[in-house]
C-alpha cells in the first residue's frame, strides 16, 4: 500500500513538472502592460446613481420583503418612480448588492436642487441602513422636512461605510416632488 502511495506522488510530480516546463516565459514585461489601462477604464460619474457594489438601485413609493431563492429576505421596490405627490410620507430608496465580506452601512443623505429659497448646502433628509454580511438588499427610507416637501427636484448622495465622509461617496440618485 505504502508502495502504490508513493508511485502516485512521483508520477503527480512529474505531471506537474512537465506543465509546470510549458508555461510561457514573458521576460523584461514593463509594468504597465500588467496594470490597467487607461483606455479600458472610464471615469467614475458620482452625479449618477451609483456602481460598484450595488447590482440595482431605484427611487420607489414603498417596498416589499420577499423570500429569496437562497431562503434569504429579499427587498424589492414598489412602484418604482422619480415622480412623488407632496404629500407622500416617504422616499424609498431600494437597492441590490453584490457579494461583500464585511458588514458596512448604506447612507443616504438629501439636498434640495436648485429649488428656490432653499439652499442647495443644507441637508434636508436623510437615512442610514445596516448591512449584515449575510444581506444582499436594502433600502433607505427618506422622510419630508419639517413642514412637508417643497415641490422640485432633490438629490440624495449615497455613501457606504461607517461613517458618511468624501471618500466613501458611492453615487447618486434624484427624484422630484410635485404638487
Amino acid at each position: 500500500m505504502r508502495t502504490l502511495s508513493l508511485v502516485w506522488l512521483i508520477l503527480a510530480l512529474s505531471v506537474s513538472a512537465a506543465h509546470a516546463g510549458d508555461l510561457p516565459l514573458t521576460p523584461n514585461l514593463p509594468i504597465p502592460d500588467f496594470q490597467n489601462r487607461p483606455q479600458d477604464a472610464g471615469p467614475y460619474d458620482f452625479d449618477a446613481p451609483p456602481r460598484g457594489m450595488f447590482r440595482s438601485i431605484t427611487t420607489a413609493e414603498g417596498f416589499e420583503e420577499e423570500m429569496g431563492f437562497r431562503r434569504t429576505h429579499e427587498i424589492v421596490p414598489v412602484r418604482p418612480t422619480e415622480m412623488f405627490p407632496a404629500t407622500t410620507a416617504a422616499v424609498f430608496i431600494v437597492f441590490q448588492l453584490h457579494q461583500h465580506y464585511q458588514a458596512f452601512q448604506v447612507f443616504g443623505r438629501g439636498f434640495p436642487d436648485g429649488i428656490p429659497h432653499l439652499d442647495p448646502g443644507t441637508a434636508v433628509t436623510e437615512d442610514a441602513m445596516y448591512i449584515a454580511l449575510e444581506d444582499e438588499s436594502g433600502y433607505l427610507k427618506l422622510f419630508p422636512p419639517t413642514g412637508g416637501w417643497t415641490p422640485g427636484r432633490y438629490k440624495v448622495l449615497i455613501y457606504a461605510g461607517e461613517e458618511i465622509n468624501e471618500m466613501n461617496l458611492m453615487g447618486m440618485m434624484r427624484f422630484t416632488i410635485v404638487n
